[in-house]
């Protein structure tokens, strides 16, 4: 591979790494932003639901008043033909079979609303459980991305730490490698001054117990007042 190509390459792979790193950062908030509108759709769905529970209840109504009413009617068409009124029984058996038509239609109607109260109940239900999972999902990357930056500011800080006291320690021992030329300088000044004055011979002789008048001790003294 030539070396304009591999530069190439890092370059291509640099701006893909860049290109995620900014997909990554923005991941949290395009979840919070879907996550938000799907709990927006959510209250559609149940307002819609709401609708279609009203409209069911209005049919299962209907259904109730048609079929009182036909039961009615028919007691009526009875109590004609036990009075030998057959044209008044026939009147009231076509109200009854336009009422039969009616139920028929009402009951239909009454299916669909029951169908479409499971389905959609079944839909919301299915996407509450997905909209829970997702929410858990994303508090734990939260929590992981918090987690995983403190660890991050955590292990700097230790770096930054473990340098500026190699530092410090590199630095006290400067100062005391300094310190300690310093007092050897010091003393050996000292003993050329003591060397100059004739002290520092008198020193040394005295340490090797030759020449000057040696202290006296009390049992000396004592000796000597005697003799006097």
């Amino acid at each position: 591979m030539s070396v304009w190509k591999k530069l190439f390459t890092a370059i291509k792979g640099g701006a893909t790494e860049a290109a995620e790193a900014v997909a990554d950062s923005q991941a949290l908030r395009i979840l919070d932003q879907e996550i938000r509108e799907a709990k927006n759709e959510l209250r559609r769905s149940e307002e819609s639901l709401t609708t279609i529970l009203a409209k069911q209840k209005l049919s299962q109504q209907k259904v109730r008043d048609v079929e009182a009413s036909i039961k009615e009617h028919e007691g009526y068409a009875i109590a004609a033909l036990e009075q030998g009124n057959e044209d008044l029984a026939r009147e009231v058996a076509e109200k009854i079979h336009e009422q039969e038509e009616e139920l028929a239609n009402e009951k239909s109607f009454l299916e669909q609303f029951d169908t479409s109260v499971v389905t959609v109940r079944k839909s919301i239900k299915g996407a509450k459980n997905n909209l829970r999972r997702m929410e858990q999902q994303v508090d734990t990357v939260k929590a992981t991305e918090s987690v995983q930056k403190a660890q991050t500011a955590v292990a700097s800080r230790h770096l930054g730490a473990q340098s500026k006291m190699k530092t410090a320690a590199e630095s006290l021992e400067r100062i005391k490698s300094k310190q300690q030329q310093r007092q050897a300088e010091l003393e050996a000044a000292q003993e050329l001054a003591s060397d100059e004055s004739g002290d520092g011979l008198q020193a040394k002789l005295k340490a090797a117990g030759i020449g000057g008048a040696a202290s006296s001790s009390t049992d000396d003294i004592l000796a000597r007042l005697k003799n006097k």
